[in-house]
């Protein structure tokens, strides 16, 4: 496995637990006040991520080159800047972090995109 696809399948079950555990802190207190944060965290970090890993996994070439390194670095980065951003929203305590997180998700998709569409130019057409 590479090391790219390594790091998603790593990371990406650390925050399936983490949000799970957010929910059951939530459940049980009764206050579902962060759910939105909750709900990112299992999409954006567990949902997305794996993606991530899988494409990497099934793709490995794609994963060789910078782009691919620096979509999965923005895309994690991504991930522990929003969680908390969002939380912080909630709370009332400004947007910013929200926002700075959303633009590193947002940035990491697109190089995904790219990514994406690279290696479906340079694939062989097999019949």
């Amino acid at each position: 496995m590479n090391g790219l696809a390594k790091i998603c399948w790593i990371t990406a079950p650390i925050y399936a637990v983490l949000g799970m555990i957010f929910g059951v802190v939530m459940a049980a207190s009764g206050d579902h006040t962060l759910a939105p944060a909750h709900g990112h965290l299992n999409l954006l970090g567990w949902a997305t991520i794996a993606l991530y890993g899988t494409f990497y996994t099934l793709v490995p070439k794609a994963a060789e080159s910078r782009v691919a390194k620096l979509q999965v670095l923005l895309a994690e980065l991504g991930v522990l800047v929003i969680v908390p951003g969002i939380a912080m929203a909630v709370m009332g305590q400004g947007e910013g972090l929200a926002k700075a997180g959303s633009l590193l998700i947002l940035a990491g998709m697109l190089l995904f995109a790219v990514t994406v569409m690279r290696s479906v130019e340079s694939a062989p057409v097999r019949a």
